[in-house]
C-alpha cells in the first residue's frame, strides 16, 4: 500500500477514535481525497503537517516540512528534528543552527534562504531518542518526493544517519565524508554535523575543507 494510503487510514481512524467511534463501516482509500500523491512541493508539505503515519506525531508541537529556496541548488538534509527547532518551528536556532548559518553564508557563499533544508524524519524524536527503523519508513518518501520536486544540484546530509539513511549503505562514514557521490541525478556530499563540530572543534579544519568542496560543485 503506498504512503498516502496509509496516511489516509491512519488519519481517519484517529479522527474517529478522537470522537468516540468504536466501528465504522468501510471506506475506501482509493477515493480522491487530500492526501494523493502530491503534485507540488506545497500539497506534499500539507500531507507532510497533517501526517499522523507513526507515533512521533503524538509529541510533537508541528512537524517541520521544510524551508528555503524550492528551486535551490544545495539541499542540505539534516537526520531529525531537534528540540529546538520543534518548539521554535524555526530551522536555524541553537548553536548548531548558528553554526549551519555561518557554513552557509561565510563558506560557501550563500544565505540561508538560497538554500532548501529539510530533515529526513520531519518530527522530533520521542523523548530525544533517535528515530527508529520504522518512524524512518514511514517518513522516507517525503524525502524523496522533497529532491525530485527541488532537484538541486548538490545534497548535503549533516551527519552519519542522515547519510546512511538516505543512501540506504552502510559504511565507514569517514571514508566518504567530504567526497563527491553520484547519488541518483544529484551529486550528494557527506559531511560532518553542526553539533558534532561543536563537540570536537578540532575538526573544523577538515569541516572547512569539506564546504569548499560543496561550493566548487554548485
Amino acid at each position: 500500500m503506498k504512503s498516502f494510503q496509509n496516511l489516509v487510514l491512519l488519519q481517519n481512524l484517529y479522527r474517529l477514535k478522537s470522537i468516540g467511534f468504536d466501528y465504522i463501516d468501510p471506506f475506501y482509500v482509493n477515493e480522491k481525497n487530500t492526501h494523493e500523491a502530491p503534485k507540488t512541493l506545497n500539497e506534499l508539505a500539507q500531507n507532510i503537517s497533517t501526517c499522523h503515519l507513526c507515533d512521533l506525531s503524538k509529541s510533537r508541537q508541528q512537524s517541520m516540512s521544510g524551508y528555503g529556496n524550492t528551486n535551490a541548488q544545495l539541499m542540505i538534509v539534516d537526520f531529525s528534528v531537534s528540540m529546538n527547532e520543534d518548539s521554535s518551528n524555526s530551522y536555524y536556532v541553537g548553536r548548531s543552527g548558528e553554526s549551519l548559518t555561518n557554513m552557509i553564508e561565510k563558506v560557501i557563499g550563500l544565505k540561508t534562504e538560497d538554500v532548501y533544508f529539510t530533515h529526513a524524519v520531519k518530527c522530533k524524536p520521542l523523548n530525544s531518542n533517535i528515530p527508529s527503523a520504522s518512524e524512518w519508513d514511514s517518513c522516507k518518501s517525503y524525502l524523496f518526493s522533497q529532491i525530485e520536486f527541488v532537484k538541486p544540484k548538490v545534497i548535503v546530509t549533516l551527519g552519519e544517519e542522515a547519510y546512511f539513511k538516505l543512501t540506504n549503505e552502510d559504511r565507514d562514514f569517514q571514508s566518504v565524508r567530504g567526497h563527491v557521490i553520484d547519488f541518483k541525478k544529484y551529486k550528494l556530499i557527506p559531511i560532518y554535523h553542526p553539533q558534532f563540530l561543536l563537540r570536537n572543534p578540532e575538526l573544523k579544519k577538515i569541516a572547512l575543507n569539506d564546504l569548499k568542496t560543496i561550493k566548487s560543485c554548485l
